[in-house]
């Protein structure tokens, strides 16, 4: 008998203070107070909708993203908890994220989360330098970076990540390095270190800052994993590292090709099931339209993959992973054999991109590294 696909839940809290301008995420500045009790009516209501697909396997993880969920009350973040544990069983173990930022009025709410069932807390940070902090459009201060961090401890989270950014706008790689050593001193169990990059539809894309150059950031990146390595810290994902035992379940799960409904505004989902094909569905972005749509399903789009997307919809995420992944698991999850994708995979073995192991799909640190020139090589004719 198969095993079953693990099975994960995001929620997309979409409204944010400020719009980042490097942000690509379905985020949506706040313009007035947003009705939380109606919104979480929404998610639920779309939740229904999602169970209505057949069984589904225990949640084995719950990820609240957006935008900044911290903006929400604990009482609607455990009413909609609640609601989500009514509906669907949950493992014991069940890993509850909420991300959040470190203003000091939705730090404050930290042991009311914790109280209601968020058991790991992922803050974006981004940086530990007030003038890089400015320079990125952060609303926040290192000072209040570090007061949330302590909060968080405090309302009795022992599983925290924080994100920080490097190859910023006029850095240098002594800047990158205290900044990521400053992060490290504090202690978290889960560091998301990760490289700014300018993507399309964001103001640093139309009105590009100053950042460093390719061989700059590389050095940046090389003496990075270094200073991580050497604190404990297991790359265990392009951008991910955590220490022993912590790394995100939620993710883990995404990116080795399982599955996970997706509620809220914007968000995604992914479902398979056997003699089935993959189904991938994503929500109506805009917060209102969202809302107004709820009870029927608020789906925008939905796509089942072909035999031949699947090979390279596998790759773009199992290649993110340091170890990858099974040889196994690739056939399990997408119903393929190994000699469909024989040639593509003798070649990436052959440039040194994917390790030449028998029993594992796993890319080298130079796949690592250049992960598009990987991922290029499974993509369809």
């Amino acid at each position: 008998m198969p095993t079953p696909v693990p099975l994960g839940l995001y929620i997309h809290i979409p409204w944010c203070v400020r719009k980042c301008p490097y942000c690509d995420f379905n985020s949506h500045e706040l313009r007035k107070a947003v009705d939380q009790g109606a919104y979480v009516d929404a998610l639920l209501q779309d939740l229904d909708n999602e169970l209505t697909q057949g069984p589904l396997a225990s949640l084995q993880s719950i990820f609240i993203g957006g935008g900044t969920p911290s903006l929400f009350e604990g009482a609607s973040i455990a009413r909609l908890l609640d609601g989500v544990a009514q509906r669907i069983d949950l493992a014991p173990d069940v890993e509850v994220t909420l991300e959040a930022n470190p203003g000091t009025a939705e730090a404050a709410r930290f042991a009311n989360y914790r109280a209601a069932g968020v058991n790991r807390l992922s803050i974006g940070v981004q940086s530990l330098n007030d003038a890089r902090l400015k320079a990125l459009g952060r609303i926040h201060s290192a000072a209040e970076a570090r007061s949330a961090y302590q909060m968080a401890r405090a309302a009795g989270f022992d599983n925290i990540n924080l994100d920080l950014m490097y190859g910023l706008p006029g850095q240098t790689q002594a800047a990158a390095l205290d900044d990521l050593g400053k992060l490290i001193d504090l202690g978290p169990e889960h560091i998301s270190w990760y490289q700014l990059t300018l993507e399309p539809n964001t103001l640093f894309h139309h009105r590009p800052p100053h950042l460093p150059d390719e061989d700059v950031l590389g050095d940046m990146m090389e003496a990075g994993l270094d200073l991580l390595a050497g604190a404990g810290y297991e790359r265990y994902e392009i951008s991910a590292y955590a220490r022993d035992g912590r790394r995100c379940r939620h993710k883990l799960n995404e990116w080795g090709f399982g599955d996970y409904l997706g509620i809220g505004a914007g968000a995604h989902g992914k479902s398979s099931a056997p003699g089935r094909p993959i189904r991938r569905r994503a929500k109506q972005s805009r917060p209102s339209a969202y809302m107004a749509s709820a009870a029927t399903g608020a789906v925008a789009s939905e796509r089942l993959l072909a035999s031949d997307e699947l090979a390279v919809e596998f790759f773009l995420n199992a290649m993110r992973l340091s170890e990858g992944v099974p040889v196994e698991q690739f056939e399990a999850r997408t119903g393929l054999t190994l000699a469909v994708i024989a040639q593509p995979l003798a070649r990436a073995r052959a440039l040194g991109l994917m390790l030449d192991d028998p029993q594992r799909l796993q890319p080298s640190p130079l796949g690592l590294r250049f992960l598009n020139d990987l991922l290029a090589l499974f993509e369809p004719d």
